[in-house]
Parts: C-alpha cells; structure tokens; sequence
C-alpha cells in the first residue's frame, strides 16, 4: 500500500479504504490494466487556471478567468477563484511522484496562454519565468516516466486581448493564438508529443457568450442584461465558435509544416461529447435528440472531418451562422490527427414543438427540451453534480456514433469522472466507492466500444486531484486524491486513487 504509506494518512483511514477495496475487488477480480492493449495510455487530467494558482505571480499576466472571478465572484457558487488553486505551481513535483506511485503514465495538464505571453501577443513579450515553469514540469513529468498531454488553451484567454478586440470575437484572435502556440510548439516540442489545441470549445462558447446560460463562465457575455454586462447570445457563440475553428486549424497548419516532421509529434481537439437519449422513441424525439448532437458535438466535429457545419444547423441559424469560405473549409477539413473526447453523462432530448423566435440564442437553435429524468426516475445514478449522472452505456453509444459519423478516427478520452459534493468530512471525502464504481462501469464501456472497433489509445480521468471547478469554485470534488484545503492543500489518496493503482497493477 505505498500509495497510502507515502502520504500521512491515519491508521484508521487507511484500514478503511483496505476493507473498501476488498469489497469491490470481490466483484471484478478479472478486469483491469490487462483487459485493454500493451500500449494503452492510462492517464490524469487537469488545466491551469483550475491547478496552477501563482495567478499573479513571477509574471504571468491576468486572463479572463482571473477578471472574471473577481469581478463577478457572485457568479462562482462559493465566490471562490483560482489565485492559488490546488497550489500545482508549488507543488509539481510532488505531484508528479504521486501520478507514478498511482500507477498512470500520462498526465494532460494546459499551458496558461498568459504565463507564457502575459499581454497575450507575441509583440508584448516571452515570459521567461513561465518558459521555464514548464520546462521545469515535463522535465520533471518524464523524469518519473509520465507522458505529457498538454492543452494549449483550456479557456484562461489573455484579458488584453479581449480587452482589445473581445477575444474570440475577432478574427485577430487567429493570428495571436498562433503565435503563442508557435512559441510552445518552439520551446516544449521536443519534449512534448501530444498537443491538444482547444478543450471544449462547445462549453466553452455556450458558458460564456450565451443567454441560456446567462453568461456563468468568462469572459460572461449573453443577452440578458440582468445577468451580463453585453453580448449577444444570437450571434456571439456562432462567432466564437467560428473563430475557434479557424484558431485551431491555424495551429494545426502551422505545427504540421514547421514542427510536426522533426519533433515527430500528434496534434488534436478536446470535443464534449454527452449522449443525447430520445424521451421516448417517437419520431419527433428521435430526431430531436439527433438533433441535439449536431448542435453540440457536431457544430465543431463535423467541420473538422467534413468541412461545413451540419446541415441542420445551417438551415436552423441561417444568416447567423458564418460561413467557410472555399480556402478555410480545406483548412479546417482534416485538421486532427486525433479526437480528444470528454465524457461524463447524458441525458433525455425531446422535441420541441414551439421554438423561441422572439429572443434567439445558440442554446435554445436546436428546438430540443431536455430533462435529466423521466416520469420521476433519473437517467442514471445521480452523482454531487446536479446535472450529471452516471450513464456508462451512453458512453459506448457516443463512442459508436462517433466511429460511424466521423469514419472511425484515432480518439482519446481526455475526460472522464464523477464528481462529489464538498460537505462532509476527511473520512467521508476519502472513502468514495461511488466513483470507484463509476469508473468501473465507464471503463467496462470502454472495453465494449473498443472491442466493436472503436479506435480509442488512451483514458484521462478528471481529475488526478479535487481542484477549483469554475462556475461551482470548490463546492465540487472531482479529484481521485483528496484535496485538504483546510490544512494546507494536503494530498490524500481516497479509496478511488488506491482502486486505480490496484486496476493498473493486474496484467
């Protein structure tokens, strides 16, 4: 039990989580590391502005995120915000020790566009300190036999450049986004063979410039002025997402003919991929709940693989919705070399029958209602997240639907987890067989897609730790090491982190 003995934990606690681990471990004595190939990358999960903390320190400059929560803390459940986080700037390298004690050998992690470029353009200035912060972290990633997967935006935008020309909005972002990429792909490449361009850009764009979510993630547009200072919740995420688009295929493009030959490394997107049950198995729904997807995963997956955005949405958002020319269609068309998939729930779609024509907004284009229950019952076993509910068999369907819609690409799963609230006590944080079993179901899921052959290399669970979860600050624990926040960030393994050592251990 060296993942116990390595961290101060309580004679009690540990003989707890023991007798925990038996009890599952009773249940699934054949299924671990060994079900899933030699080559299969098992990893951890995590982003900057949600681990780093050093939020103002050795010259970073601010992002979104920081104006965000301190501007608006009453839009962060808790009112917290990530100025220290779980303090991962501090810490890496016991971190980095507790990824290898528990067994993984990957870890995805982001770089804070404004700790490398702190006026967010390359004009402004390298920040030296940040080139070496994480020079600093994959030295000591790969000194402990860690593969680095590594973010390149996951949504801490400079504030400058949203100050300057509101972000995404611009098409100036494309080129600014491209040199700051440029200047990773420079400095870290030839250590770093996994990139990730954008992590979700589809919550990204329905947090932040949206009214159906009344703006709770930065930098917070929509139309209603009640809840955002400005936007345009009709236009503004098509824009965004559109911008998106064209950032992540300029630095595709850009890594592919300058980098990718000599660094020998793959480039990719992070896309949400919640499956979308039909209510019931009319028509309606079923289409309704198709629908759904198209809107959310297939506004970005399908430009990607076919160049134009889905039909439906085309004909729904009309004039609203930008349009690629010939030139930007063959540059986004086939710009991945990978799927990065994040999958944590789904939840029922049925048609809906009068649109809203009078306040338009993204989230309310596809004409869908969706409800987490049905006739009372739940989707799935619920989880600490309102909203998310443990449904492995969505899972294997997404993962069958993207194999067909998208002519079965290379994929990882870059996310997967279950969240817990933060009410109760040390001993209630740690011993949490609820996740235990949830990654056990998703993981048999996982097996069953690949088996009907779905071309998934590797898992990422969110998240290695508990840490600051955006709109609901740390109200949420979603880490498989237990986060002391009351006695000084302590990293406790909770029953989750010792299951996992155990599944990686059985060949």
């Amino acid at each position: 039990m060296d993942i116990v003995r390595s961290l101060a934990v309580t004679p009690f606690l540990v003989l707890s989580l023991i007798c925990c681990l038996l009890t599952t471990y009773a249940l699934e004595s054949h299924f671990g590391r060994s079900s899933f190939p030699s080559d299969f990358t098992f990893g951890a999960a995590s982003a900057a502005y949600q681990y780093e903390g050093a939020a103002f320190e050795d010259g970073k400059g601010p992002s979104i995120w920081d104006n965000f929560t301190h501007q608006y803390p009453e839009k962060i459940l808790d009112g917290s915000n990530g100025d220290v986080a779980v303090d991962f700037y501090n810490r890496y390298k016991d971190d980095a020790k507790l990824v290898k004690i528990t067994g993984l050998n990957a870890f995805r992690m982001s770089i804070s566009w404004p700790r490398i470029l702190p006026n967010g353009k390359l004009s402004g200035g390298i920040n030296k300190e940040g080139i070496a912060f994480y020079n600093n972290v994959f030295n000591e990633l790969l000194a402990n036999g860690i593969t680095p997967f590594v973010t390149l935006f996951h949504w801490d935008l400079p504030q400058p450049l949203e100050d300057e020309y509101n972000g995404f909005l611009s098409r100036q972002i494309i080129d600014d986004y491209r040199d700051f990429v440029g200047v990773c792909f420079k400095e870290f490449g030839d250590r770093v063979k996994h990139w990730i361009t954008i992590n979700e850009p589809y919550v990204f764009i329905e947090g932040g410039y949206d009214g159906g979510a009344v703006g709770i993630l930065a930098p917070g547009r929509c139309s209603d002025r009640a809840n955002c200072a400005q936007g345009n919740s009709a236009t503004e995420p098509y824009i965004a997402g559109h911008n998106i688009l064209l950032s992540h295929a300029a630095a595709v493009k850009l890594y592919r003919e300058k980098f990718q030959a000599t660094q020998k490394g793959v480039i990719g997107i992070t896309l949400v991929s919640q499956w979308m049950v039909p209510f019931s198995q009319s028509d309606l729904n079923i289409r309704a709940a198709r629908r759904a997807l198209e809107f959310a995963l297939g506004w970005f997956g399908d430009p990607l693989v076919h160049g134009e955005y889905p039909k439906i949405m085309q004909s729904i958002v009309g004039n609203r919705l930008p349009k690629f020319s010939k030139e930007e269609s063959e540059l986004v068309k086939g710009s991945f070399d990978f799927l990065g998939l994040n999958y944590y729930t789904a939840i029922y779609v049925a048609h809906l029958s009068s649109p809203n024509t009078v306040n338009l907004s993204s989230s309310t284009d596809s004409m869908v209602q969706f409800s987490t229950e049905k006739n009372g019952v739940p989707i799935g076993e619920p989880t600490g997240v309102n909203a998310f509910f443990s449904y492995p068999k969505g899972f294997y369907e997404i993962l069958l639907y993207v194999k067909k819609k998208y002519n079965n690409p290379t994929t990882y799963i870059t996310e997967n987890g279950y969240g817990s609230q933060n009410n109760g006590t040390l001993k209630d944080g740690i011993n949490d067989p609820q996740r235990v079993e949830f990654f056990r179901r998703h993981l048999d899921a996982l097996r069953r897609a690949m088996d009907d052959g779905v071309k998934v290399k590797g898992f990422f669970l969110w998240s290695f730790l508990d840490n600051f979860e955006w709109a609901s600050g740390y109200t949420i624990r979603f880490g498989i090491y237990y986060v002391d926040y009351k006695n000084g960030l302590k990293r406790i393994p909770k029953l989750s982190a010792v299951w996992f050592k155990k599944f990686l251990q059985k060949t």
